[in-house]
């Protein structure tokens, strides 16, 4: 194994944690080259029985991006009937939850179940593995962008039946994510929704265990 340099090491630890999920974005393109180093960073991703069950919709067009936009808003509106007469509901109304007609770029990351064939080592047991082999790659992807100096936010307002619709994917295909991408002036230093005080980061040490459930990892 290749050993990281101390100042690779401490890049590595500092894109983890300063990762945000970013919803403001310029309208500047994105060098194809930077697009490129994202996605072989979410190719190199590790995945269960090396399915590699990724592909990846590259989204520019405008009038498909104020589409996808439409289909996101219509289950933000959705969502907030949940909190209707609470709180919560001028708190939720007020959060921006999407930036897809700011951001240059707009990527859908598939997963393909049937990648691989009938028996995929690691699959056959549990089956949620091509999902968790895809997220794997969406998080490669976050730390690529960090590193090249863009943003990226994770849409999960919509339909998948509309997404499938409006980018023509086929049944079998699962869209997992629409991850917009693109320059913006607004980094947070803490992640928005714990800035908007909607939830807030939990205490590590009260979710570990030892040896099995319950177990105090300090005995």
């Amino acid at each position: 194994m290749k050993r990281l340099t101390p100042e690779e090491k401490t890049g590595l630890y500092k894109a983890i944690s300063n990762r945000r999920d970013i919803r403001t974005f310029r309208p500047d393109p994105i060098p194809p080259e930077k697009i490129a180093m994202i996605l072989a960073a979410a190719h190199h991703a590790p995945s269960v029985g090396f399915m590699q069950p990724w592909n990846f919709i590259l989204v520019e067009d405008e009038l498909t991006k104020q589409e996808l936009a439409d289909c996101a808003d219509k289950e933000r509106r959705a969502l907030a009937i949940h909190y209707e007469g609470t709180e919560r509901e001028t708190a939720f109304l007020a959060l921006k939850i999407q930036g897809i007609k700011e951001a240059p770029l707009t990527i859908c990351v598939t997963c393909d179940p049937t990648r691989g064939g009938d028996h995929v080592l690691g699959r056959n047991s549990i089956p949620e593995t091509d999902i968790m082999s895809v997220s794997c790659a969406i998080q490669n992807m976050w730390l690529a962008a960090y590193a090249e100096d863009l943003a990226m936010g994770w849409v999960s307002f919509y339909k998948k039946a509309d997404v499938r619709r409006i980018l023509h994917i086929p049944p079998h295909i699962d869209p997992v994510a629409l991850l917009s991408i693109g320059y913006t002036d607004h980094y947070p230093e803490r992640p928005l929704l714990e800035l908007h005080q909607w939830a807030k980061r939990e205490d590590l040490q009260q979710l570990i265990y030892r040896d099995r459930w319950g177990n105090s990892p300090n005995r």
